[in-house]
């Protein structure tokens, strides 16, 4: 709804400035050179001073609305796709440097995204699985993460958040149900927000990532202090179970949940041979080291376990799409001026 109501502010103001260069066409005469204006038409002089002043008020209201759209990358957001509901926080601060520890090299994205404020929970799953007929149940129940969900089971799942059909979207199975590619670009081109497994840069970047821009730390928490298990983080069988991810667990840096423990979770990147990357440690996993930006996994994609689940993350975020839209409508508004100018 905020961004259809920006929509409208942006079209609001070119129309504005339509109506401006109507009532400019009636009081200026474009059949005289600006140099004798002055003298022959002192006040049509005026009007073109006035003229001026509105446009490039105009173009100012323009410009801090684009500023205040790229202000909301880092608020948090809720879609409602698919009779689902899922709640995502915006990561900013595009084209970061990678991290030097941890995982080196790991953590750079190009563009802002959205990623799952938590785990996708068993109710999500078990609503979309029966829509989509991926067939698999999963594990666990109710606000706990569903598990026991294989990487093409994921991908499957984000396919029918974007199109409305498991095959279709970022990734690509045939008929029979083989995976084929990833496409993101193609996805976006024909869908446009896109629902996917998170890469292992975007996962990492959300964990670890501080959100002034500042650099990295070992923890979600923002810290190199390890989290307490069953306290802030579920982790060293402290429960014995993946715990609800609602009433349990503490929010992390970029406004995330449990990417420290709970469940393991698939990233879209190939990490080794056929291995798909899992980050972020689980409830069963006694070494904490596992939960820090240093820790990572991978298995093979086709692999179910009890404590294999994932989050979503969706591109590109919304905000880029909008601010692409004000591109357009400044370069339509230039054209219009410039046309202007030219039959002057």
């Amino acid at each position: 709804m905020f961004i259809i109501r920006m929509w409208f502010c942006c079209f609001g103001i070119a129309a504005e400035e339509d109506e401006a260069e109507k009532i400019e066409k009636r009081v200026s005469p474009k059949s005289v050179h600006t140099d004798h204006l002055s003298a022959l038409f002192p006040y049509a002089v005026h009007g073109q001073q006035q003229f001026l002043r509105r446009r490039e008020m105009k173009k100012s209201r323009v410009l801090a609305l684009m500023v205040c759209m790229m202000a909301v990358v880092n608020v948090a957001s809720a879609d409602t796709i698919r009779g689902i509901n899922m709640d995502f926080v915006n990561i900013g601060n595009a084209g970061n440097a990678p991290d030097t520890g941890g995982t080196v090299g790991c953590g750079a994205v190009s563009s802002n995204y959205r990623i799952g404020k938590y785990e996708v929970t068993a109710t999500q799953w078990q609503t979309i699985n029966t829509a989509a007929g991926i067939g698999n149940s999963g594990y666990w129940s109710g606000n706990q993460p569903v598990a026991l969900i294989s990487w093409y089971e994921a991908a499957q799942f984000c396919n029918y958040l974007t199109s409305g059909n498991k095959y279709s979207g970022a990734y690509k199975f045939d008929i029979s149900g083989n995976f084929q590619v990833i496409d993101r670009v193609s996805s976006i081109s024909t869908y446009g927000t896109t629902y996917v497994i998170p890469t292992e840069d975007e996962w990492y970047k959300a964990a670890y990532f501080k959100p002034n821009g500042s650099g990295y730390s070992l923890y979600a928490n923002g810290t190199y202090i390890a989290p307490i298990a069953g306290v802030n983080s579920n982790y060293n069988m402290a429960i014995g179970a993946p715990w609800d991810i609602i009433t349990n667990g503490t929010q992390e840096q970029n406004g995330t949940f449990d990417m420290m423990g709970n469940v393991w979770e698939w990233n879209e990147t190939l990490i080794s041979g056929s291995y798909r990357g899992l980050r972020g440690g689980s409830y069963g996993f006694r070494d904490v080291i596992l939960l820090a930006s240093s820790g990572w996994f991978g298995y093979y994609p086709y692999h179910r376990a009890g404590d294999f689940g994932f989050r979503v993350a969706s591109v590109p975020e919304p905000a880029t799409l909008l601010l692409l839209g004000l591109g357009a409508v400044m370069f339509i508004r230039q054209r219009r001026i410039e046309k202007k100018t030219l039959n002057c």
